[in-house]
């Protein structure tokens, strides 16, 4: 028999006549499943879900027109690296809204289940932006073959496989403690494998390349780090009612896997980007892997692996990433290129 904790995750009810609105538990517990933002068990549910409406955005609000032209100009260099974080971007898309689906299935509270409908819709956008910037720039074969990388480039097969593995082992055992090590693993996604491809485009728009796409990235960043704080609210949710579960092995767990994530970060942007373009340069790349790494354990409640890198070392890139920055070209206005990093913000330092 199971103890709490490894018995097996219960799916949510279609509805409960004799239970609360607000649920008793995040997982295995009862509710309604009738949704009432003005009872629900969690207070920065609504306000999140506020934030993520607030967010909301369409690919269509984005003129190609001025990129189409512009890609034919960029180096071949520049042309590849560009088309295979497309094509990274567009599997760790499709495999989100898969994974935030199974999630919601196991999520008793009924505004959870709607934050995470509502995260998982904001994925499917996301992996439509990819395809209508391709249809924008290259031919139909060769959006095919981009959105087939992930398939064929094996530095690309061996970091998206390391996500895919770890999101399968809760699929095909759901339990409270599967159920939190497959957070590590989206946080990780979320938070620290788009990283190193959105510097690369945020680069491309400080030397007033590719802005359109550059934007549309933008509001992705934005959707995304509202997405890493639910799945960090949802992961001390579960520990609050199974703290035996914040033991030594989930400890050993959550560093173990943030540093070999981290190990295939760096081989990826090491692979893709190096040191071939001004502005942006392995070794940093490598320090702001390391920081963002931290930063996501910490924020998962964890502490950093990485003592040394404790500083953004690419501060230059807060100003393209800010989640308040506002649905605007931004990459067009000089003032926003040049904004104070503030020390209160918490972005650039542990």
């Amino acid at each position: 028999m199971r103890v709490k904790g490894e018995e097996r995750l219960q799916e949510r009810k279609i509805y409960d006549v004799d239970a609360p609105n607000a649920s008793t538990s995040v997982i295995n517990g009862r509710s309604s499943n009738i949704l009432n933002w003005d009872d629900v068990r969690y207070t920065w549910a609504y306000p999140l879900y506020k934030n993520m409406l607030a967010n909301f955005w369409t690919p269509f609000e984005i003129n190609m027109s001025s990129d189409s032209k512009q890609y034919n100009h960029l180096t071949e260099k520049e042309k590849d690296t560009f088309n295979k974080i497309i094509g990274l971007l567009a599997f760790l898309d499709s495999v989100q809204t898969d994974y935030s689906s199974k999630v919601a299935a196991y999520l008793t509270d009924s505004s959870l289940s709607a934050l995470m409908s509502t995260l998982s819709f904001q994925e499917v956008v996301h992996n439509q932006s990819y395809s209508y910037v391709l249809s924008s720039l290259v031919p139909k074969k060769r959006q095919d073959e981009i959105f087939e990388y992930w398939k064929t480039d094996l530095v690309l097969r061996e970091r998206n496989d390391f996500i895919a593995n770890g999101y399968e082992a809760f699929v095909h055992d759901p339990t409270p403690e599967t159920f939190l090590k497959s957070i590590i693993y989206d946080v990780i996604l979320e938070g620290l494998n788009f990283y190193s491809g959105f510097s690369f485009f945020y680069n491309l728009a400080r030397n007033q390349k590719m802005v359109s796409t550059s934007t549309m990235i933008n509001y992705i960043n934005r959707d995304e780090q509202l997405h890493v704080y639910l799945f960090c609210q949802i992961f001390k949710a579960v520990l609050d009612e199974y703290p035996h579960l914040k033991n030594a092995n989930l400890i050993k767990f959550a560093k173990d896997t943030f540093q070999k994530a981290a190990e295939l970060e760096i081989k990826w942007s090491r692979y893709i980007i190096g040191d071939s373009f001004v502005g942006i340069n392995e070794s940093d790349l490598e320090a702001y892997i390391k920081f963002m790494a931290n930063k996501r354990l910490n924020e998962l409640g964890f502490e950093k692996i990485y003592p040394e890198n404790t500083k953004n070392p690419l501060p230059w890139i807060k100003a393209y990433s800010d989640v308040n920055s506002g649905k605007s070209d931004f990459f067009e206005q000089k003032s926003r290129q040049y904004t104070k990093v503030s020390d209160e913000n918490g972005f650039d330092e542990l």
